[in-house]
């Protein structure tokens, strides 16, 4: 048994996935998927990168390329339209104005940058050396917060991404989490379990079981997003992933339209 749904998967208009949106479809259905949500990269706000993100002009073929999609395959998956953002402070105006820009089934807010530091980035990885890395998790679960407050978003992408690179705090940023999972609860933001972690140096899904098992105290839905870069990647080690839900304590997940809960699903 595995999750009916991939909430998290990207296409070539990224600049660093593969595949067609029809190939990634077709895996999902191959994968005993019953439903599947695009999201990949929104444009950047604070500067432009063709490697990692689409840009403002590409935005209506990402649309089109979904629409078809969902066309071709609407007697057999369901596809729904959403899009990854990046929470840059200081241009949440910006970025208001791209997520109004189409009607999302759902939008998920992600954290990549602490000031101007992008620490995910394998080319930015040697500045890890000259961080506090105690204070790049505090500083990580700050943005966090902030992120969900400002209510432009209904999923937070890979909730503990900063551990990427396998780094971990000295300091125990448990109340870290407790702050944040109170804040989604507040604010209606589901979190997702990405089990893209798997395929990172870190070896381990995102979020982890401890910091999971605090989402699910608190009561913050669940979704479930493969983070796929190309057709292979869908659905993939969701078997883990409904395992690790079960651990944490969740015993539903829910699936989005039009920027709303639409259902939950039993597990």
């Amino acid at each position: 048994m595995i999750p009916i749904a991939d909430y998290h998967m990207h296409t070539p208009l990224c600049g660093h996935a593969v595949g067609k949106p029809m190939e990634y479809a077709e895996a999902a259905m191959e994968a005993g998927l019953e439903e599947i949500g695009f999201a990949d990269h929104a444009p950047f706000v604070h500067c432009e990168d063709p490697n990692i993100t689409m840009s403002i002009k590409q935005l209506p073929e990402y649309y089109r390329m979904i629409e078809d999609v969902r066309k071709k395959y609407s007697n057999c998956l369901r596809v729904k339209i959403g899009i990854e953002a990046d929470f840059v402070p200081g241009y949440e105006e910006k970025t208001s104005v791209i997520l109004e820009d189409y009607p999302y089934d759902y939008v998920i807010g992600s954290v990549h940058f602490i000031k101007n530091w992008g620490f995910d980035n394998p080319e930015e990885f040697e500045k890890w050396n000259r961080k506090d890395v105690d204070q790049v998790y505090k500083d990580y679960y700050a943005l966090l917060r902030q992120c969900a407050k400002t209510g432009m978003f209904d999923i937070m992408g890979h909730v503990d991404l900063v551990k990427k690179f396998g780094h971990r705090p000295q300091e125990d940023v448990t109340q870290e989490v407790v702050k944040t999972a109170q804040v989604f609860k507040e604010c209606g933001i589901a979190v997702e379990i990405n089990t893209s972690g798997l395929r990172k140096p870190v070896n381990e899904i995102y979020p982890s079981l401890s910091v999971l098992k605090i989402y699910a105290d608190a009561g913050v839905p669940l979704t479930f997003g493969s983070d796929a870069h190309e057709p292979s990647d869908v659905g993939r080690d969701f078997d883990k992933a409904l395992e690790l839900a079960c651990e944490a304590g969740y015993g539903e997940y829910v699936l989005f339209k039009n920027r709303k809960i639409e259902r939950k699903v039993k597990i």
